[in-house]
Parts: C-alpha cells; structure tokens; sequence
C-alpha cells in the first residue's frame, strides 16, 4: 500500500501524458518530450522528469498547441470519461477551430484537371461539415 501512496507523489511527465490520453503510446508521449513538445514555465521537459498538481504543460500535438493543467497524478492510464479528474483542459477553442479549418482547406483544395470529388473525398467533405 505504501508503495502506491509514494507513486502518486512522483509521477514521470512521459507517463502522465500517456496516462490521460493525450498520447495513444508512452514511446509517442516519450518521443514529443525528447522533441521538445512538450514545455512547461517556458522550458523543455525531459520524459523522466516529474509532474507537480498544479502544473501547468504545453503540448504541441498534430499542429495545435494544447495547454493543460495537472489536477491530478497517475500512473495507468483511465478511461476517457475519467481524465477530467486528473487533466484541465486550457486550451482556447479557437485553435481546435483553426485547425478545423486548416483541414477543411486541405480536403476542398483540388488540384486541376482531377475531375470531379471521389466518393472518399465527399465522404471527408461531409464529415468536416457535419452534413
């Protein structure tokens, strides 16, 4: 029992991220902190170095820098309607909206001469747009 209680005191910063889902793997979470992804009181953070509650991270991620606040430590990762307890979200809507956008110009943009959108690209069209 003792040895949990000192596991949450201390938890390294590549499992934390892993933890409440910010990275599909540990090695994806390890890999943006050796990149110099994930930053916090403006310095890059080691994948051993350890998180405090109360923390705040940025995490560049698919194009888009999140800011998240450790609310809480763990270990193993829980599931998706948990990671509230652990994890505030301080990230703007405005940048998910960009990056919403940026992929919206990605699938709209067709080159000439290619005709006429495939049955996959209205497919990605309307899963952008909702219809």
């Amino acid at each position: 029992m003792g040895d949990s209680a000192e596991a949450l005191e201390k938890v390294r910063v590549d499992r934390w991220l892993w933890a409440v889902r910010l990275f599909k793997t540990r090695g994806q979470a390890a890999e943006a902190c050796r990149g110099g992804k994930v930053h916090a009181n403006g310095e890059k953070l080691k994948p051993s170095r350890f998180v405090r509650v109360g923390e705040r991270l940025e995490v560049s991620k698919e194009g888009i820098l999140r800011e998240v606040k450790v609310v809480g430590l763990l270990e193993k990762r829980v599931g998706a309607k948990l990671v509230e307890n652990y994890m505030q979200d301080l990230t703007p809507p405005e940048r998910f909206e960009l990056l919403r956008m940026t992929a919206a110009q990605h699938v709209l943009r067709r080159d000439a001469g290619l005709g006429r959108p495939t049955k996959r690209d209205r497919r990605e069209i309307e899963k952008l747009f909702g219809e």
